[in-house]
């Protein structure tokens, strides 16, 4: 596990690499990728073992019984999460989006409001808006350097035909572990409203030491909560396109079944095994991954905020960081285009919704050594400001 070494992953058909020039224009041998939420770390050993031993008894057929992956979900949510899963709770989808897409489908019609509490992760939008489905959004609240639901505010905002709260937890792109009191009190909003509850924990795992995340299911009602969330960011295995809904009440569950009916489909192949691998023995990595990257979020935030005018926000999960450029006075066109001139592909802060202007967000899953290249860019990128 040695997550220091630099390799090439242009030639892998990686969207993070190989597709910068499309995305901002900058070349891949060039410029530094901090944009798609990929690790650019080797994948756990019993994931590639898992795959090169299904590859080499050679059928690749479709997905039948799904037991054992069922069963690898259920120990990890109990060992990681205290979370007891039952297999029959599970639904599969082609990875969070689609699942996000999924419980849209069955839970709102086109022209229902869907809420997001913004700065969100940016895919959400997206899908909503292409469902047809209109989007409230609740901007938190910014104090003391974290961000913070204001449903005082958003119940202002409310018109009647919202029917689903996306709850992002940990947050993307802020980062934060959100305390038990307020799902809770998330959920009694819901309930109050009328409103479901999807849960994204797809970051779930990518705690840093010392630091916990609490499941929704913990402070939610079980009869208004659907979680959605995969292995693929806490294992680096988002091409096999694999995550899993978690619906716990029984009529839940069957609004979901029957709005689905009609879809046929299998998992993919490769995604379940590489899902099942992480989740029975992925433990010692994920371990050591999250180490890691409290390490170099360490440094990442030490020297970024020395550089006047940038603010790394506190974060103890994920390896997606939140920068503000608010304090360097430049209006968010200009403090993009100085770090797209010193080779830095990352997500504007416009993307991801109402309150993320003036925000950039970076993704620091690397090795450390390029880690420091990417931080010494954008110093000096910002160099007349100190």
């Amino acid at each position: 596990m040695n997550f220091d070494e630099i390799k090439y992953r242009r030639a892998q058909f990686s969207a993070k690499w190989g597709s910068m020039k499309d995305f901002c224009g900058l070349s891949p041998d060039e410029a530094i990728a901090m944009w798609v939420a990929d690790m650019d770390f080797d994948v756990a050993p019993c994931i590639q073992d898992a795959l090169r031993a299904d590859v080499d008894a050679g059928f690749l057929g479709y997905v039948g019984n799904t037991d054992r992956v069922n069963e690898s979900i259920c120990f990890w949510m109990e060992s990681q999460h205290g979370w007891a899963v039952r297999p029959d709770w599970i639904r599969y989808s082609h990875g969070v989006v689609a699942g996000f897409g999924n419980v849209l489908a069955a839970f709102s019609d086109p022209g229902d409001g869907i809420i997001l509490f913004t700065p969100v992760y940016h895919a959400f939008f997206a899908k909503a808006r292409a469902m047809g489905r209109g989007i409230v959004e609740s901007e938190l609240a910014l104090r003391d350097g974290q961000y913070h639901m204001d449903l005082d505010a958003l119940a202002g905002q409310l018109s009647g035909r919202e029917k689903i709260a996306v709850f992002c937890s940990p947050h993307n792109p802020g980062g934060r572990l959100w305390k038990k009191s307020e799902i809770a009190g998330l959920a009694e909003f819901c309930g109050e409203h009328g409103l479901l509850l999807l849960s994204d924990e797809i970051h779930m795992d990518l705690t840093y030491p010392g630091a916990k995340h609490i499941a929704s299911t913990h402070a939610a009602p079980a009869d208004n909560l659907i979680t959605i969330t995969a292995a693929s960011k806490s294992f680096n295995i988002a091409g096999g396109e694999t995550g899993f809904v978690i619906i716990e009440d029984e009529a839940l569950r069957a609004r979901y079944d029957a709005a689905h009916k009609d879809r046929g489909g299998t998992p993919n192949r490769f995604g379940m095994i590489m899902m099942q691998a992480a989740f029975t023995g992925g433990a010692e990595w994920i371990a050591a991954v999250r180490e890691y990257l409290a390490g170099n979020f360490a440094l990442w935030q030490k020297r970024i905020n020395a550089i006047p005018g940038l603010k790394a926000m506190e974060m103890s999960s994920t390896y997606l960081s939140w920068v503000d450029f608010s304090g360097t006075g430049m209006p968010p066109d200009q403090t993009m285009r100085r770090l797209h001139d010193a080779g830095i592909a990352m997500n504007p802060g416009a993307q991801f919704g109402k309150g993320g202007e003036d925000w950039h967000r970076f993704n620091i899953a690397m090795p450390r050594p390029l880690l420091k290249q990417a931080i010494s860019r954008i110093e000096g990128a910002f160099a007349d400001l100190q």
